[in-house]
């Protein structure tokens, strides 16, 4: 028996595409749902307010374009090295692929280096891009990285470095962990110099840039709730077989440790560098 037969048929207001026609077309990329407290929020609220979730302080995962605009004063930012990008040098299976793939979100690489001012201080910025393959350090991003302390050192200059990285880019095998050895480097010429190195840990800063150049700074500053870690915790509870605090890993629980100075809201991040400089001696027109 058909038991469609016994439904009872909808009229034209009862229809599906009467209803089409009644709901308002909303764009997805209008709201953005926070993942932690689940608020929907409007995206250019969220963009307003730097990212970060205006009912519970959620910070969202930021572009490189965008963190530069945040830190550097208007139109003082020259960029190092733009033309430099990565490429399938191990002849990596899909690597090409990816790096395509990568390219459509605008970004060249996974750091983008360059000098600018900040609040009229002259000082190098560093920004690592998670949407570019996680920000993972590659031949290119170790380069440009090193060439940004050279920079700074020839110069005098301060260095702020923003990291965000899924560590070593496993497609260049072991041409991305020479890159530890090689911005570490770097890092010890420009302290060995006197000049100061400022590193701002965001979402996520793991692998092989934790164990380099990430670490290595004078002042080690690091969003709220952000990802800190060298191996992730499920390696390392399948390791130790025991189960991890329900923070481990965060920011906040790095801070408690010792290995971090500070933990500081994306809101105030640029007041702070500022400050930093300054008591360390450097000095510019107020912008």
């Amino acid at each position: 028996m058909d038991l469609f037969a016994f439904r009872k048929p909808k009229n034209e207001l009862e229809s599906d595409e009467g209803e089409s026609k009644n709901v308002p077309f909303v764009p997805e990329e209008m709201w953005i749902k926070c993942p932690k407290c689940n608020t929907m929020l409007l995206t250019t609220d969220m963009e307003e307010n730097l990212h970060v979730c205006t009912k519970c302080n959620h910070h969202f995962r930021m572009n490189g374009r965008d963190r530069v605009e945040m830190l550097a004063d208007k139109d003082t930012f020259v960029e190092f090295d733009a033309d430099l990008s990565s490429h399938n040098i191990l002849d990596f299976p899909g690597y090409d692929e990816k790096l395509e793939k990568a390219r459509k979100t605008g970004a060249k690489e996974s750091v983008i280096c360059g000098e600018c001012k900040m609040n009229g201080i002259d000082a190098v910025l560093c920004v690592m891009d998670p949407t570019f393959m996680m920000g993972s350090m590659g031949v290119v991003t170790g380069e440009k990285i090193t060439r940004a302390f050279e920079y700074a050192t020839e110069n005098a200059m301060p260095i702020v470095v923003c990291t965000a990285a899924g560590g070593a880019r496993m497609q260049e095998g072991i041409l991305s962990l020479m890159q530890m050895a090689k911005t570490s480097g770097a890092v010890k010429r420009h302290s060995d110099a006197g000049n100061l190195y400022i590193t701002v840990l965001t979402d996520p800063t793991t692998g092989g840039v934790t164990a380099s150049f990430a670490m290595e700074g004078d002042i080690i500053l690091a969003e709220p709730d952000c990802l800190v870690a060298f191996a992730g915790p499920r390696v390392i509870e399948q390791t130790i077989r025991q189960k991890l605090p329900k923070d481990f890993q965060t920011s906040e629980f790095v801070l408690q440790k010792g290995f971090i100075d500070s933990v500081v809201s994306r809101n105030n991040l640029k007041s702070t560098l500022v400050k930093l400089l300054k008591l360390h001696g450097y000095s510019g027109e107020e912008a």
